[in-house]
């Protein structure tokens, strides 16, 4: 998507994509960087930082923050295609853990496999500098309109 086209949308990714917003705190920890987004087809690359600090005692990225990674680019290629004022929180993600991670640059592809009115599925992995396939998740989200009551979180 070329950046005039991230500067004319609105919400909050797009907010925070074209700097009207500050990036998630969860996203800024992480280092998110996008590489690309294709909101027609529901699917996007970005970049994380796998810092020191994300290891375990043998030296490797903790799961939990590669489950954290796949969910913070699962969840935005299906925010790419959400209309202004919808929201789509994650319901569940089933992660599949399938090498070590070590510190440095890991890339996240994600995609939206199937979206209904309410309900999304997406499917997406992370990979190491080498290319190298280290994790893969499927999740689904539920799609909510804009809220109608702004003191409940489901409208």
């Amino acid at each position: 998507m070329t950046e005039s086209g991230v500067m004319s949308r609105t919400g909050a990714f797009w907010d925070f994509l074209a700097g009207r917003a500050p990036a998630p705190p969860a996203a800024a920890m992480l280092g998110w960087e996008l590489s690309w987004v294709a909101p027609e087809r529901g699917e996007i690359e970005v970049f994380f930082d796998a810092r020191t600090d994300f290891t375990n005692p043998m030296g490797t990225v903790q799961g939990g923050f590669l489950a954290a990674m796949l969910d913070d680019t699962l969840g935005p290629a299906l925010a790419a295609t959400l209309s202004q004022g919808e929201r789509a929180p994650t319901l569940e993600l089933k992660v599949s853990f399938l090498r070590p991670a070590v510190p440095g640059r890991i890339t996240g592809t994600g995609r939206v496999v199937h979206r209904g009115r309410s309900i999304a599925f997406l499917s997406g992995e992370l990979r190491d500098s080498a290319g190298d396939l280290l994790a893969a998740a499927t999740a689904t989200a539920r799609i909510i309109g804009p809220a109608r009551n702004q003191d409940h979180p489901d409208g």
